[in-house]
């Protein structure tokens, strides 16, 4: 008997996904793939299996400026057990210490502040980072300890949303590479405790809103209601990654010259810098930069417009 093959779609543009707890951002991806029967997607920044929220889905030519969405900065709610101390930072890992808390509002707030701006973090055991290409959570498994690099990130904002009976909840504003387990503790450290993550919810990247997201649930329920192809409205546009950048019309010529990987003249002020090029009737072209010349020459094209 022949082996059933399903059909993949040229499916392009991106979807806004409330990842669900416990599963990792491969595997929501890989589910989301399968669901729109893609034949390319990629994800935009990793998501713990016990953090949930938004993780935006580029799906086909999108998956070409995914990389702006995981160098965005990322805002995350976060619920802060205070007084124990986890072997992975949240509530996955076994305690391994336990904390006198006498923490007040306002103490927490102090300490809070302190950590705006750049601070130097070491990254945890328990994370996805590569060493001699395995991830740094295999060797913690195998109780193996990696020395590892401080590195410097960015917090923008701290807002303190709850705080009762030892748990906080907070609100972080922060550059990638930050990890909010790392921050909890360092934090619980400068008050002389200890603490451990509980809830992490990511609710903002890239300028996209975890209130314009879509569950696994719903995905499904509303592709096995009607084919995927009646759905349209579940997918940003290709530019919305990086819909911050100028736009700029080309005409007919130079739209033609522009994607034969040319570089084009156009007329009138153009913007310095990376800029979205688009077509007379408003179809999106690709990414493009304007050289020294005056010219604009292209970085990404779109190749594929179904």
């Amino acid at each position: 008997m022949a082996q059933f093959r399903r059909v993949k779609r040229n499916i392009n543009g991106v979807l806004l996904l409330d990842k669900p707890l416990g599963f990792s951002s491969n595997q929501a991806l890989q589910k989301v793939k399968w669901l729109f029967q893609a034949a390319k997607a990629g994800h935009t920044g990793t998501l713990d299996p016990l953090a949930t929220g938004l993780l935006p889905i580029c799906l086909g030519e999108a998956t070409k400026f995914a990389q702006h969405v995981t160098d965005a900065d990322k805002t995350y709610l976060a619920t802060i057990k205070f007084g124990t101390t986890t072997t992975t930072g949240d509530a996955e890992g076994e305690v391994i210490a336990t904390h006198a808390v006498d923490i007040s509002r306002e103490q927490l707030e102090a300490a809070c502040m302190a950590f705006i701006g750049e601070i130097s973090q070491v990254p945890p055991m328990y994370s996805a980072l590569k060493f001699e290409g395995k991830s740094l959570y295999t060797y913690a498994r195998e109780g193996v300890e990696i020395e590892r690099q401080a590195r410097i990130v960015h917090i923008t904002n701290i807002q303190i949303d709850s705080y009762k009976d030892d748990v906080a909840q907070i609100t972080v504003g922060c550059s990638k590479g930050t990890y909010i387990r790392t921050l909890a503790e360092d934090i619980a450290h400068s008050l002389g405790s200890g603490a451990h993550l509980i809830g992490l919810r990511r609710i903002e990247t890239a300028g996209y809103q975890l209130a314009d997201a879509i569950t696994l649930e719903q995905l499904e329920q509303k592709i096995k209601e009607t084919p995927i192809e009646a759905h349209p409205s579940l997918l940003l546009p290709v530019d919305s990654a990086i819909a911050y950048l100028p736009a700029v019309q080309l005409n007919g010529d130079a739209a033609h010259y522009f994607m034969q990987g040319q570089a084009v003249w156009v007329s009138g002020k153009i913007p310095s810098g990376e800029m979205r090029l688009f077509d007379e009737h408003a179809r999106f072209l690709g990414l493009g930069f304007l050289q020294d010349d005056g010219r604009i020459a292209p970085k990404r094209l779109i190749r594929d417009f179904s």
